[in-house]
């Protein structure tokens, strides 16, 4: 079962109405002693980075997060709080990923945010099982993670190559929004639902 990280900064309901649809049973984390009630746990996040990272250290969880060793699943924002540190609000992130959140460069003459559906360069790996290769994602956001090939597991290039979709042990991360990126989206989250560490 999925639990969703309920800190204030996520958008829960096109999240949990793609889970819905799918039939993946879920909850919400609130505090540590939840975190055990699940086997794979979701941190969702709109919004300014550096503000959700403040509200999840108002709940407590960040060091439990960090300890999990069940597979922990961050989607934009939440992909950027498993970061070192963002450029959004310049603040200290998770540090799980040693990797920056940077804001695009308006001189690549590109819109800012970035928004609407963009082709993935995928790498094979289980969370991107059975998704089409020339699938499309869903993306809004205006801050994105450098790209490095240590972790890196799907590419964009939007005036500068970034990562879309990123690993390291039992953490991924996501840029894309699944929830709302039609069937390649709801394929990636259940595969996520299914994924073993």
């Amino acid at each position: 079962m999925i639990g969703i990280v309920n800190y204030g900064a996520g958008n829960i309901f096109s999240l949990t109405s793609a889970l819905k649809r799918l039939n993946i049973a879920y909850g919400m984390v609130n505090t540590a002693e939840e975190l055990e009630n699940y086997s794979h746990i979701i941190i969702p996040g709109v919004g300014h980075a550096g503000s959700a990272m403040n509200k999840l250290q108002q709940t407590g969880l960040v060091e439990p997060i960090k300890q999990l060793k069940k597979p922990v699943l961050g989607i934009c924002v939440g992909m950027q709080l498993l970061t070192q540190h963002s450029e959004e609000g310049d603040a200290q992130m998770m540090n799980i990923f040693p990797l920056h959140t940077r804001l695009f460069d308006k001189e690549n003459n590109i819109k800012i945010p970035h928004m609407g559906w963009n082709n993935v360069h995928l790498k094979n790996n289980p969370l991107f099982k059975d998704v089409d290769n020339q699938a499309q994602f869903y993306f809004v956001h205006s801050y994105f993670i450098e790209y490095n090939p240590t972790f890196d597991l799907a590419t964009v290039d939007y005036g500068v190559q970034f990562s879309a979709a990123i690993q390291k042990d039992n953490f991924y991360g996501v840029q894309f929004h699944p929830e709302k990126s039609g069937a390649a989206g709801e394929r990636l989250l259940l595969n996520f639902s299914t994924l073993k560490h």
